[in-house]
């Protein structure tokens, strides 16, 4: 068998730390229930990022549904920052409590990994970035890793079933095993042309047996204009300096008319290594760097019972709300009852956190996974990459 958790498991709330099931125990039989009042916040980012993007939102409502609490959320693709609460419940707190455990774990996980491609999509300065870590995770996880991608900003994953559950096309090129088995460069991208359906663009793959500059021109003259791209994935101990060896393969190419033939560019990336080399590569394939991404540690603690603020040491009690600025995009935390009409700019501002959840009932249809992305990309417009 596969170790995976079932979803009726995880809907049950049997996926659960103990000791919420004892304190479920404790206060039902010693009557200590109460409505309360939990909020999700992460007390800091990972590696001191200014901020970061929500995911997992929509299984973390899912996993609500149907339970009698009113939820606040802010909406999935949010950009959010420390010391904000990104979700709010509200309801007897027996009726939630076991549920932590898995709320949480789709938030931290998909909100980190929606954040470095978030990250990674700013760095590389509107040149295309597509997820290829699936094979770094765990089977199980992977439409989760795959969607919390896309929604931060890459522009397609590698996975068929990902690809198709996004509406998109899946992306691929060619592996280093099918050139190792055909012998040559430029035979295995002759095979993938006579099989491959003529939509799927040409991609040649010029890292595995000869110099890359050579295979490159040797691949570009033989297919011409059918030649989209060629992918570099030279490893690390034969690199040398990738940065020259792209603008080498970028000046020969042009030289001889080939200005069409895009760089591609994968292996061992990460958000700087983008950065660097977004000035002559054309798109960048990012695997580990992203699905392995640290997670973003939100906590659930209670703020208020019964109507009364209280929250332990550390914490600031009582329902709190999130304004943001339409105009300068910045953001404040106040009290749930206090508004704010203006930003100190002058600008329009709006409340964050939404009724999403209303006697158990879902209040309004999930948006799609492009929807959410498209808002990612809109808020991302006003990042400027000195703030990554």
């Amino acid at each position: 068998m596969f170790h995976i958790f079932s979803e009726e498991k995880i809907k049950k709330a049997a996926i659960t730390d103990v000791y919420f099931e004892r304190t479920i125990k404790i206060i039902r039989e010693k009557n200590l229930d109460r409505v309360v009042a939990a909020e999700i916040r992460a007390r800091e980012l990972p590696s001191d990022y200014k901020w970061a993007v929500l995911a997992g939102m929509e299984e973390a409502l899912t996993l609500l549904e149907g339970l009698p609490v009113k939820v606040w959320a802010m909406p999935e693709g949010t950009l959010f920052h420390e010391m904000e609460p990104v979700l709010l419940i509200e309801g007897k707190y027996s009726d939630f409590a076991a549920y932590e455990t898995c709320l949480l774990g789709f938030l931290c996980q998909a909100s980190g990994i929606a954040t470095r491609a978030a990250r990674c999509k700013v760095l590389s300065e509107g040149k295309p970035v597509y997820h290829f870590g699936a094979r770094r995770m765990h089977p199980g996880v992977t439409l989760m890793i795959d969607r919390a991608s896309y929604i931060g900003g890459c522009e397609g994953v590698a996975v068929g079933e990902s690809a198709k559950f996004l509406e998109e096309e899946p992306i691929g090129t060619i592996p280093h095993s099918l050139v190792l088995l055909a012998g040559d460069t430029l035979r295995s991208i002759k095979l993938f042309h006579q099989v491959i359906e003529p939509e799927v663009k040409r991609v040649a793959l010029v890292d595995t047996l000869g110099d890359e500059k050579i295979e490159t021109l040797r691949v570009a003259k033989e297919f011409g204009k059918d030649l989209f791209a060629v992918r570099i994935d030279t490893p690390a101990s034969r690199r040398g300096n990738i940065f020259e060896m792209l603008k080498e393969i970028r000046w020969e190419l042009d030289l001889r008319g080939y200005e069409h033939v895009k760089l591609f560019v994968s292996g061992g990336l990460n958000e700087r290594k983008i950065h660097e080399l977004n000035k002559v590569a054309d798109a960048f394939g990012v695997g580990t760097w992203i699905s392995n991404a640290p997670v973003v540690d939100f906590a659930l603690d209670i703020v208020e019972i019964d109507g009364e603020p209280v929250a332990k040491k550390g914490k600031h009690s009582g329902k709190k709300q999130v304004w943001k600025c339409l105009s300068c995009g910045s953001t404040k935390v106040l009290p749930w009852n206090e508004r704010l009409s203006t930003c100190e700019c002058g600008g329009e501002t709006k409340p964050l956190l939404e009724l999403m959840i209303d006697e158990g009932k879902i209040k309004e249809p999930f948006p799609s996974s492009k929807k959410i992305r498209e808002f990612v990309l809109h808020q991302l417009e006003k990042i400027d990459v000195s703030e990554v």
